[in-house]
């Protein structure tokens, strides 16, 4: 009995969405814009040259771009061994739990709900509501921010204080920051947890603990991140494969994304380095006609978010390495899928997510195209494979 391995390279889109323009994103592109840096030169921190993925363009990256938005990808000319496409999105928004949740089947019947990008930004209940679960006077922040820069403009006063860091961002989320130390990090998660079913009834997405240590002037986040997300409205790829008797284990944030429903087991680690320790792990022991679910989240958190174009291209070819090690390691009959759950174009204006299609390229399925596809046709392409019954609107393209 075949395994599959579902592998989210966050943020990591190919352009060509075709309402790009209704989210200000028309042109937006992330691989073809930082390939393009590369060639020029204008990507040479910390590497140099042209972009090098030799592992996934064989299995089709460059030419899944090239499908989705017809741009250039200089430095991926390889002719594909793997099976490859390009997936568009139809959930109303580019954030993590649509994305997420439209690859594991599940569209998103709803629209988000999005704080105002205004001072305060947040309604006076919901302030009132983190002060009493808090037990604090007051909140700082209260606005649309990087979550590092207002560590760093707001910490020490949070010390002085004792009052947490509560912002927001183009996503529906609700963010809190607080230090591990003096504020307490089992704190921090409680609050986030306490404060999620009333962001939930607004459609807000996500409430997120944002833990940080340091001093003044050298503040930086832990990895200890958690996210509290509201529910997916219908049983995902997770639910499908664990009701038909199956292991299911997550890597990464994707238990906080599916609200830890349809997981067996669940690999946390402090970056992505550890996460993919844990996924070379599972290639060698996870059960037989398991789905392990794995999503790499510094592609957009490190370097997407903060237009960081050579750190995200050096991110891309850390990876890369890791594949050609990680493909040795499967066995015959598994199935290993690549794609991403939106874009974060590090050359766009702003810092945030980029409405894009998204890469899909593919271990253990044969060779060729299968073109464009969508989001709903990544979760039951794994669902065929492992021979499980797929319960949303999507089809299989394998």
């Amino acid at each position: 009995m075949a395994r599959a391995f579902l592998i989210v390279m966050d943020s990591v889109g190919c352009g060509g969405a075709p309402d790009a323009a209704a989210f200000g994103d028309a042109g937006a592109n992330t691989l073809a814009h930082i390939a393009a840096a590369c060639s020029e030169g204008r990507a040479d921190l910390g590497r140099s040259g042209p972009l090098r993925v030799p592992n996934l363009d064989a299995l089709g990256l460059g030419a899944a771009v090239r499908l989705a938005s017809g741009d250039d990808m200089p430095g991926l000319s390889a002719v594909p061994v793997g099976r490859w496409g390009a997936a568009t999105e139809v959930s109303r928004g580019k954030d993590t739990p649509s994305g997420h949740w439209e690859l594991a089947g599940v569209p998103v019947p709803w629209d988000w709900a999005y704080f105002p990008d205004t001072l305060p930004a947040f309604p006076d209940d919901l302030v009132a509501e983190v002060c009493r679960l808090a037990g604090v006077g007051g909140i700082l922040g209260n606005c649309h921010a990087s979550g590092t820069e207002i560590i760093d403009r707001l910490g020490a006063e949070h010390l002085r204080t004792g009052w947490p860091i509560c912002y927001t961002s183009a996503d529906s989320v609700f963010q809190i920051a607080a230090h591990e130390e003096a504020f307490g990090l089992e704190r921090l998660v409680s609050l986030c947890r306490d404060l999620a079913p009333r962001l939930h009834a607004m459609k807000v997405g996500r409430a997120i603990a944002r833990p940080f240590i340091g001093v003044p002037g050298d503040f930086h986040r832990t990895g200890n991140r958690r996210d509290f997300a509201i529910a997916p409205p219908a049983p995902t790829l997770l639910d499908w494969v664990q009701g038909a008797g199956r292991v299911t284990h997550a890597v990464g944030k994707i238990g906080d994304i599916f609200s830890h429903q349809g997981i067996s087991h669940l690999h946390k680690g402090k970056d992505d380095a550890a996460l993919f320790d844990h996924l070379d792990r599972l290639a060698g022991e996870a059960e037989v006609g398991s789905l392990t679910f794995a999503n790499f989240v510094e592609f957009d958190s490190t370097f997407g978010h903060r237009r960081d174009v050579a750190g995200y291209a050096r991110q891309l070819e850390w990876f890369d390495a890791r594949v050609g090690a990680f493909l040795a390691r499967l066995l015959p009959g598994d199935l290993a899928v690549f794609t991403a759950d939106h874009g974060n174009d590090p050359t766009w204006r702003g810092t945030e997510h980029t409405r894009e299609r998204v890469p899909v390229v593919c271990y253990g399925a044969g060779a060729g195209s299968f073109g464009l596809c969508g989001f709903v046709d990544v979760g039951a392409s794994v669902a065929a494979h492992l021979g499980v019954a797929a319960m949303g609107p999507g089809r299989s393209v394998l």
